[in-house]
């Protein structure tokens, strides 16, 4: 008999689209270490409590498969996984030297989660890097946005379900509201 959390089942029905960088993550030893382990526990967090999960780094096996997918399949790929999922979790990791690691493709996709009206829950380093953008900084004054550290993401992975939980139910009581107002 396995042998689950209580937790287990709390993002049961919900569509997590997981993401980060994949391109500027391949390096000549392999895919970034500490961004590949970080998003491989997003992913598990998100499955072992009931979440269905889109991810390139699955589908693309971190950087392994990456070259066999054209820059049309990915687009249409990533494009329609957004449109279906519940909440996006892009994990932006920071760079020795306190920079994002680029991640041109993430960057797009919380523009479309934006736009979309999607919420998000950003696992970066907190306060945000001096070298993120103001777009990045300010995305919560046009999105619902949510952010937990990347640092105590790794020792509590459980905040990304609180945050799910979170940022869907607001997402529930604005469409509940919109639903009531006659929108």
């Amino acid at each position: 008999m396995a042998i689950t959390s209580d937790r287990s089942g709390l993002l049961t029905g919900l569509d997590v689209f997981v993401g980060g960088p994949i391109q500027h993550a391949i390096l000549a030893n392999g895919f970034a270490g500490d961004l590949q382990s970080a998003i491989t526990t997003a992913i598990g967090t998100v499955r072992e409590n009931g979440g269905n999960v889109f991810s390139a780094h699955v589908a693309e096996k971190f950087g392994e498969d990456t070259a066999q997918f054209t820059p049309e399949q990915v687009s249409v790929r990533d494009f329609r996984w957004m449109r279906k999922c519940d909440v996006f979790v892009p994990v932006l990791p920071v760079l020795p030297d306190l920079t994002l690691r680029r991640t041109d493709g993430t960057h797009v996709e919380l523009g479309w989660a934006t736009a979309l009206g999607r919420p998000i829950v950003l696992v970066t380093k907190q306060p945000f890097v001096d070298s993120a953008s103001h777009l990045l900084k300010g995305l919560h004054r046009v999105g619902s946005v949510q952010v937990i550290d990347f640092d105590e993401f790794n020792e509590k992975p459980g905040l990304l379900v609180d945050a799910v939980l979170a940022a869907t139910e607001v997402q529930r009581e604005a469409l509940g509201s919109a639903v009531a107002a006659g929108v």
